[in-house]
């Protein structure tokens, strides 16, 4: 039996959902990967050991709302780091910076608590998958607006078709994905 890379053990772990939430979409769902706790481990444990290299430790890690917020947290746990949430509008209690983004149909605005980060922390933004890259932006410029750095945006899935990850790393964004979708 060949042993598989973190990344092919990871993509059999990963649901494709065909014509959700519409015809001709393949829908990635990350839902088993967190459902069995020896798969989420392998998955925290690829974010976790990449950043503790000293080169690539973050202050800070940022989860986007809401499947950034599950890795984000264990990730900064396991890190010893803060972790912040970046909302969806509407959903954080005190002050905040907001930034607007275009959705395929319409707009969308996400918020960042005005203290969450400081100026010059380094931040590492995290979410489950980048797709056409608004959310990830949007929240790289809110970090930014608060002075922060964003250093790397992480996700475990890119689908790269779609022009969010060329279209982040094009802004200056260095981008960590476990697993690539293209051509699916």
């Amino acid at each position: 039996m060949t042993a598989l890379s973190v990344n092919d053990y990871l993509r059999q772990h990963i649901r494709t959902v065909p014509d959700w939430p519409a015809p001709g979409v393949q829908f990635r769902d990350i839902t088993p990967l967190l459902q069995n706790p020896k798969v989420f481990r392998v998955l925290i444990d690829a974010f976790v050991h990449r950043y503790m290299d000293r080169a690539l430790r973050p202050d800070v890690v940022a989860g986007l709302d809401a499947r950034g917020f599950i890795l984000g947290a264990v990730v900064a746990y396991e890190l010893n780091v803060g972790f912040v949430p970046i909302r969806k509008k509407g959903k954080l209690p005190f002050t905040t910076v907001e930034e607007t983004y275009e959705l395929e149909y319409g707009s969308a605005t996400v918020e960042l608590h005005a203290d969450a980060v400081q100026p010059g922390d380094r931040v590492l933004l995290i979410d489950d998958l980048i797709a056409t890259g608004g959310t990830m932006m949007a929240g790289k410029k809110l970090l930014e607006k608060l002075g922060a750095t964003v250093m790397e945006g992480a996700a475990i899935v890119d689908l790269p078709e779609l022009g969010g990850s060329e279209r982040l790393r094009d802004s200056g964004l260095p981008l960590y994905t476990l697993v690539d979708f293209s051509g699916h």
